[in-house]
């Protein structure tokens, strides 16, 4: 039996509908993260930064930008804002005349399709905007440094998702920041996150007339991260203007050979040369995308073995070109880049498949999304090669003939291999839609738990809600505390014993998951207020613990912010792990959500919570 084609995996991914700077664990002052003032009264809109405002360069290292494994904390390279920086910031004097006399020619864009950053963004009013007021009233300056920080990606799935919405959301820009300038930082975030294809659009989103030093820079970024070289051709010019690093003097090169000036782009990669050398890897990609870019029969060959490192630069132009980079490079990066990868076109499905299920897990690919990519992967292979085991459990999940035979195979993936917890999830994703299709029974109740976990891991709480009647009837501890947070309606009144019971009934983790679900419903509010109180003394969950953190949460939701507290419930969630993100966190967070009106999304992320921690 073959697995359905690509339409039907796609139609079987649709059947149930979508639903839609903490510090470092261990800091004895983790409430510094914050800058001081967060809600005071905007302060004047700074002048616009003209071409003497620019920061002066600096000399910089060999490579275009350094390693993408710089560990969370380390000093950052130039700039002290923890970006991966372009180039090696060569002052006008190692340029050579000719580009020094090169004039700067941008392009008149007319008055009526000139667009305003005063408001910035891509979505819709049906894709998840938070409208005009998403970050109403905050101090958009203190907002962007706290942005700036956060370490990303997070440990929640579901709040990275609010995240990704809030900073893609059509919102006016708070009064005390640049437009631009705004749309720079969230695009930058945007980019640590692993959402490398929404951050171009917002990049793209802002007229290249209106760039700032700080959108150049994250836009090459940006261009590179979704692997797209000629993203970075409306840039180029504009970039003259203040930056003269290597890897605009390359990226000119490329855009001239798109432009079908071969000769031009052949003096731009000679002068580079120059500087570089011959065998330069940064220099030898950039000619690969020129060769691609003109059409030529110019060969290059790239020999890995001399490159001991990767780069956002590197990553970038051998992904454009379709260039597989060795696992070697790759293992040691973070992760986010692995996400970049699952969204590059010009690679294989199958060779993207782990990193498809790195992406789903961090939010970046929905369910429906991930289903869709093992199809396209399983028509990608070789019939000869199809004996998948993964793709015949899969298979066999969706399109057994009955619900005995389609748990059994939902059964297999959830144990099936898997690279770390991160890919557990992913299979709990993928198989979502599968799980929806099983009618509740008690003959099934072993697999009620793992079931559930699963549905909701896409945000199919109605579907999960249709198991109440059988968790109640055979006391199903583990499967009734996931309900108990993810039902859109409090299941009755809650006590501790439940709770405890809950722990007890966890195959692993069981104190940290019982500590998990109090602060999720005690966030929600489905803890008796004259409990909540005790309760948190009793599972060791200090919620009236009061930090920077935690006030500037409270005033982001006083200002009815949402845009803000979607900033703010990422930085409470800083980690790779949720074991690493301490109880009373979630609590603020899912308390936080519930009183801007994200409440779906708020039982998500406390269902993730204790299905994960």
């Amino acid at each position: 039996m073959r697995l359905p084609d690509r339409a039907s995996w796609i139609a079987l991914a649709l059947v149930a509908g979508v639903a839609a700077a903490i510090p470092a664990i261990g800091q004895d002052r983790p409430e510094s993260i914050l800058p001081p003032g967060f809600g005071d009264a905007p302060d004047a809109p700074p002048a616009r930064r003209t071409d003497g405002d620019a920061p002066k360069p600096k000399p910089g290292t060999d490579s275009p930008t350094p390693t993408l494994t710089q560990q969370p904390g380390a000093a950052p390279a130039e700039g002290g804002d923890g970006a991966v920086q372009t180039g090696d910031a060569a002052t006008s004097a190692e340029t050579t005349g000719d580009e020094a006399d090169t004039p700067v020619l941008l392009v008149d864009i007319p008055p009526q399709a000139r667009r305003s950053t005063q408001i910035v963004g891509l979505l819709g009013a049906t894709d998840g905007d938070m409208g005009p007021a998403a970050f109403a009233n905050v101090r958009g300056q203190y907002l962007a440094k706290v942005m700036r920080h956060l370490n990303a990606p997070i440990a929640s799935r579901w709040a990275s998702i609010v995240l990704r919405r809030a900073l893609l959301s059509k919102a006016e820009t708070p009064a005390d920041v640049n437009g631009a300038d705004w749309a720079a930082e969230r695009a930058w975030l945007l980019v640590r996150m692993g959402e490398a294809t929404s951050a171009r659009g917002l990049v793209q989103a802002v007229d290249v007339d209106q760039y700032t030093p700080d959108m150049f820079t994250f836009g090459m970024q940006a261009a590179l991260a979704s692997a797209d070289p000629a993203a970075l051709c409306p840039m180029t010019e504009g970039a003259d203007r203040t930056n003269r690093e290597i890897s605009w003097t390359l990226a000119r090169a490329i855009c001239s050979a798109f432009s079908g000036e071969s000769s031009l782009a052949s003096a731009q990669l000679d002068r580079a040369r120059n500087r570089r050398g011959d065998s330069n890897a940064d220099v030898l990609l950039a000619e690969k995308v020129v060769g691609a870019a003109s059409n030529t029969r110019r060969a290059v060959t790239i020999n890995w073995d001399e490159i001991n490192h990767i780069d956002t630069w590197r990553y970038g132009m051998a992904t454009g070109t379709g260039l597989e980079i060795p696992e070697r490079l790759l293992q040691s990066v973070d992760p986010r880049v692995r996400a970049w990868r699952a969204q590059a076109p010009l690679l294989s499905y199958t060779s993207r498949l782990p990193d498809a299920d790195r992406a789903a897990a961090m939010g970046i690919f929905s369910s429906a999304a991930l289903v869709d990519f093992y199809g396209a992967a399983f028509d990608e292979t070789d019939p000869a090669e199809q004996g998948n085991k993964l793709f015949d459990l899969l298979r066999n999940a969706y399109a057994a003939k009955d619900d005995d035979g389609r748990v059994d195979a939902l059964g297999s993936v959830w144990s099936f291999e898997s690279l770390g917890e991160w890919q557990n999830y992913a299979r709990s994703l993928v198989t979502a839609r599968a799980a929806a299709r099983i009618a509740p029974s008690a003959d099934f109740a072993d697999q009620a738990a793992p079931l559930i976990a699963s549905m909701l891991s896409a945000g199919l709480d109605t579907q999960a809600m249709r198991w109440s009647a059988v968790v109640r009837d055979k006391g199903l501890e583990e499967a009734w505390g996931l309900l108990a947070v993810a039902s859109p309606r409090a299941m009755g009144s809650v006590s501790a014993g439940q709770i405890k019971d809950f722990g007890s009934a966890s195959a692993r983790d069981g104190e940290l998951r019982a500590r998990m679900l109090f602060a999720g419903l005690a966030g929600l509010g489905r803890v008796p207020n004259g409990d909540v109180q005790s309760m948190a003394e009793s599972f060791s969950v200090p919620i009236a613990r009061r930090t920077k953190w935690g006030d500037a949460l409270d005033e982001a939701v006083r200002l009815r912010s949402p845009g803000a507290v979607a900033v703010l419930c990422a930085v409470g969630l800083q980690a790779r792990r949720w074991s690493d993100v301490p109880p009373e966190h979630l609590y603020r967070v899912v308390s936080a959500l519930r009183h801007v009106g994200l409440e779906a999304e708020a039982r998500m992320i406390a269902a993730e919570a204790i299905s994960r921690a």
